[in-house]
């Protein structure tokens, strides 16, 4: 926190403000929601979150708006036509894992009824709620986020690490990581 300031310090853009206060840290409970998480936060690999956030609203385009069937049907020449497209993340191996992962997200929902039922399991059906005193405190990855990352590699994600797999859980709250000090927490 920066001395009287009211949320985490890594909000410091106006993309990067509106997405901590309206959504880093609130549990998710929508499938679309979730597989649109998978997406960007394996998009971000390697790049900041800022530059993803920017890229967001074309990704719902390219994407047929994160919804998986969709996304798992998408062709050859539809993934030929996204890697020309300048407002996404133009990598190839980012761009396949997105549909490969549709299908596995597909197979998830098919397995437990819903991605939500899946994921939850491994928090214990609660937020991990960390409250750390400051940014420095926070994890790059955890317990919970090796175990969902292994789970998701044995089922065919690809761009699940555990530290991809732990934004992953920030992002839908499934872990809350806002600073003691931020009112957002």
């Amino acid at each position: 926190m920066n001395g009287n300031a009211a949320r985490c310090s890594w909000a410091t853009t106006a993309l990067s403000i509106s997405y901590h206060d309206a959504e880093w840290g609130k549990p998710v409970h929508d499938d679309r929601t979730f597989f649109e998480f998978v997406t960007l936060e394996g998009a971000q690999a390697g790049l900041s979150w800022e530059t993803i956030l920017r890229k967001r609203e074309r990704y719902r385009s390219v994407f047929h708006a994160f919804d998986p069937a969709r996304v798992a049907r998408m062709t050859p020449a539809a993934i030929e036509r996204a890697l020309s497209d300048p407002g996404i993340v133009r990598n190839r191996a980012k761009v396949e894992s997105t549909i490969g992962n549709a299908r596995a997200f597909l197979a998830v929902q098919g397995e437990f009824g819903s991605f939500d039922a899946y994921v939850w399991r491994f928090v214990g059906g609660e937020p991990i709620v960390n409250a750390p005193e400051t940014p420095a405190a926070i994890p790059a990855e955890s317990e919970e986020s090796r175990a969902l990352s292994k789970d998701l590699k044995r089922r065919g994600f690809r761009f699940v690490g555990p530290t991809i797999v732990y934004a992953f859980m920030q992002a839908t709250g499934l872990v809350n990581d806002h600073v003691r000090a931020c009112r957002f927490r």
